[in-house]
């Protein structure tokens, strides 16, 4: 049995440490294990016709000691989706050869290819370790019927199908601490301190950073905000605060009340626009409309980078155990997860459905922009 690792997608902390213990429960059993490069790349760069020395690693836990401590993904990452490959983006030996994707049109769709990969390189059981985007593409090579076990992780906790995703308490944690420290500041100097995180579509990182780190105010992506509305709210926080500071959190897909996001101006090497800016917008507002002494600090990259903290070791490790427990029992086509605070096992095709927003009505409000935990009795640690 040989099985294959990757990562892809965003990194976050606890990525090496889910690595390791499914190198660990690979040779427990007497398998072998390859990590492949660059994530889903890595296999689309793949050429099996020529030389890949640098997209793929035999794996062993001797080469892996101390590795769960350190952040980041030593198997590199991308961000990519091999069902949706502009023609520009194609190496020359795949050139003419693709078919058209009936998942976006204008690109191709290199399936065939990214199997026909895993079947020269001899892979029997692929565990990809990705966010949404990423394990749409495990779903899609499960219907492919090739053998496939998920592993959720991102900052965002927004997967469909479980409650926690690796790197969600790293993130949570390290918002935490950014809040406090730049409060000092904000203090001193009496201005208010807008600080923008990470959150395209979910909320759940800002909300519960800025509901443990006691913000005056929180923006999500779920809400679409009235500038106008939230700037009197700010104000009068500061302005009721006896040190004459205030606290706002922002995530980066806030969107304003005509439903627009807010981007930087350029986009990435697949044309996709990204976001930030909500921010910046917010500070000009207060500043030239109001004259109000304001700060504004994006966190971004800070917030994915280094250690993870203990429980992201523990759910990495959890996670990478149960995956080989799965290939055990041949129990293929499913995604680790935490269902209800325990761990359990969903089909990964879960990715495909339509995420359910649930903390705007339970734990949000609406019309003050700031978090309302309504009920915490029956939810899951992490609400």
């Amino acid at each position: 049995m040989k099985i294959g690792i990757l990562t892809s997608g965003g990194d976050v902390p606890g990525l090496n440490a889910c690595i390791k213990a499914i190198v660990k429960g690979a040779e427990n059993n007497g398998w072998q294990t390859v990590g492949i490069k660059r994530g889903w790349k890595g296999l689309f760069d793949y050429n099996p016709d020529g030389e890949n020395k640098d997209l793929s690693t035999p794996l062993s836990t001797a080469a892996l000691r101390g590795i769960e401590n350190i952040g980041g993904t030593f198997l590199h990452t991308s961000r990519f989706n091999p069902v949706q490959i502009a023609e520009e983006f194609l190496p020359d030996f795949l050139k003419g050869k693709m078919p058209p994707s009936k998942f976006k049109e204008g690109t191709l769709d290199c399936t065939d290819h990214i199997l026909k990969v895993l079947d020269h390189m001899e892979i029997d059981v692929l565990i990809p370790i990705g966010g949404d985007g990423s394990l749409r593409f495990a779903a899609h090579l499960t219907k492919q019927t090739f053998p496939v076990i998920s592993i959720p992780k991102t900052m965002d906790n927004d997967v469909n199908g479980t409650d926690y995703c690796i790197g969600f308490s790293t993130c949570v944690t390290r918002c935490v601490d950014s809040i406090n420290k730049i409060r000092t500041t904000a203090a001193s100097h009496e201005r208010i301190a807008i600080i923008e995180l990470f959150g395209r579509h979910s909320g759940e990182p800002a909300l519960l950073s800025g509901h443990i780190a006691s913000a005056d105010r929180v923006l999500i992506p779920e809400v679409p905000i009235d500038l106008d509305h939230f700037s009197e709210l700010i104000i009068a926080d500061r302005n009721n605060n006896s040190e004459k500071y205030a606290i706002a959190v922002v995530a980066e897909g806030v969107t304003l009340k005509d439903g627009k996001n807010i981007y930087q101006g350029n986009k990435d090497h697949y044309g996709n626009e990204k976001l930030g800016g909500i921010g910046d917008m917010i500070y000009n507002e207060l500043r030239d409309r109001h004259n109000v002494s304001v700060l504004t600090q994006p966190l971004a990259y800070l917030l994915r980078s280094g250690e993870p903290d203990a429980l992201d070791k523990l759910v990495a490790t959890s996670f990478g155990t149960m995956a080989i427990q799965m290939v055990e029992q041949k129990n293929f086509g499913k995604m680790t997860a935490i269902v209800n605070g325990n761990y359990q096992v969903t089909d990964n095709n879960c990715v495909l459905k339509e995420q359910p927003s649930l903390i705007v009505d339970s734990l949000y409000d609406t019309k003050n922009y700031r978090p309302d935990i309504k009920n915490i009795l029956g939810r899951p640690m992490y609400l």
